[in-house]
């Protein structure tokens, strides 16, 4: 604990660079070498600033006996780059955080499928769905999801990760005692709960917007990819592509239309050779031969939830008799959908499916109609569609994928 003390007030302290720390260590060899330091081995560090210097001038331990006693009252772990349970792959990019305070289960990083997943703020109906999805695919292939819990696609990543079963890591750009955004709040928590939450600033730390292109770096540094949802030519988004980029990560994008703002720096990736993420294996069969003891690679040929009990093999003709002509092949018969009888369906989902009926409409249109909040919207046909109630279509538009029985 007294060791740790040291590796908090060389972080904490004001007025330093992640590099420049990184370099005081390198000379150093420890924090409590550092803190004992004087004045003229500082200068001898290389890219040593005079705001630096006087930054070390502070020897108070105030601070860190404050972060101490408030990890210990939010039940934190504190993880420095020399511990054994520091990722590997994060503690090799060119500028690791020295510190990370961690909540819920820390995994092991190094020995997982470990994926980011990246989007705007401000993403369409159409990136929150398909992002939520394809981390719903992921995690139950048995990836691990990793995204910055900010609202809009990094959101719609946690959710399908933790709606599959899956674990998720959340890395965030402020202390863990101040949750953002707030309507994120109830996610948070099931994260915190059931996986993970990742920041190197210390509790009461504000998530001030030049602490996310910081905080990005980690994102895409503990993993072995990055999938952009959807990114506007000038997104944050960009900034992790560029950090994964520089840590020889791969990338991967989502087609968007080629009109929409809204897409215009994600298709622009794939463009410059980023991969095509169609559905969940996209990405993961480029790992696949290097884990496959944690990827379960099943495909979509799974029979569906609502299935219509499937009509036996057609026995081959009879030795002797003559073949007959090829019939017209007949479109096999929809699974039928009983609202009667145990469906298993939420409330909302049963809504969407009965606005629906013989119709193929668009997402703004089935909010409209249903007068039911988008994000729920999204979150109902993405699982409608999981369990093959309903089908997409281009166009972001859906139709039923059943025939529905036992309607009011």
């Amino acid at each position: 604990m007294a060791s740790l003390k040291y590796w908090l007030w060389l972080t904490s302290l004001e007025g330093l660079t992640i590099r420049q720390r990184l370099a005081l260590l390198e000379h150093f060899g420890q924090p409590e070498k550092i803190y004992f330091g004087e004045s003229g081995e500082y200068a001898l560090v290389e890219g040593m600033t005079r705001q630096g210097l006087t930054a070390l001038e502070d020897k108070s331990l105030d601070r860190a006996d404050k972060i101490l006693g408030d990890c210990e009252r939010l039940g934190l772990q504190i993880l420095t780059i020399r511990d054994a349970a520091y990722p590997d792959r994060l503690r090799n990019i060119s500028d690791p955080p020295l510190v990370l305070y961690v909540q819920g289960r820390m995994p092991l990083f190094d020995d997982e499928v470990a994926i980011a997943m990246v989007g705007s703020r401000k993403a369409s109906p159409y990136a929150q769905m398909m992002g939520e999805k394809l981390a719903f695919q992921m995690a139950g292939l048995g990836a691990l999801i990793v995204s910055g819990l900010a609202a809009g696609g990094d959101a719609a990543a946690h959710r399908g990760a933790l709606r599959a079963g899956g674990f998720t890591a959340a890395v965030i750009g402020g202390g863990h005692d101040i949750i953002y955004p707030r309507e994120n709040r109830s996610l948070y928590q099931d994260i915190g709960v059931r996986s993970v939450i990742l920041s190197e600033y210390p509790p009461g730390t504000p998530h001030e917007g030049a602490h996310f292109p910081v905080r990005n770096r980690i994102i895409s540094g503990l993993c072995l990819g990055t999938v952009v949802i959807e990114a506007p030519e000038r997104s944050g988004t960009l900034i992790t592509v560029s950090h994964a980029l520089d840590q020889g990560r791969d990338v991967f994008a989502l087609p968007g239309q080629a009109d929409d703002w809204h897409c215009t720096g994600s298709n622009r990736l794939l463009r410059d050779g980023a991969g095509v993420v169609i559905d969940g294996w996209d990405v993961l069969s480029c790992y696949a031969a290097r884990f496959p003891h944690k990827l379960r690679p099943f495909r979509a040929e799974e029979p569906r939830r609502f299935g219509a009990g499937g009509g036996k093999e057609t026995e081959p003709e009879k030795q002797g008799k003559p073949a007959k002509a090829p019939e017209t092949p007949q479109a096999p018969p929809k699974p039928a959908l009983d609202l009667s009888g145990d469906h298993g369906l939420t409330d909302d989902q049963v809504r969407i499916v009965r606005t629906l009926g013989e119709r193929t409409m668009q997402v703004d249109d089935i909010i409209a109609e249903t007068e039911i909040p988008a994000r729920r919207v999204l979150s109902a046909l993405t699982m409608l569609e999981l369990d093959g109630v309903v089908e997409q279509s281009s166009g972001k538009r859906f139709a039923l994928a059943v025939t529905v029985t036992g309607q009011e």
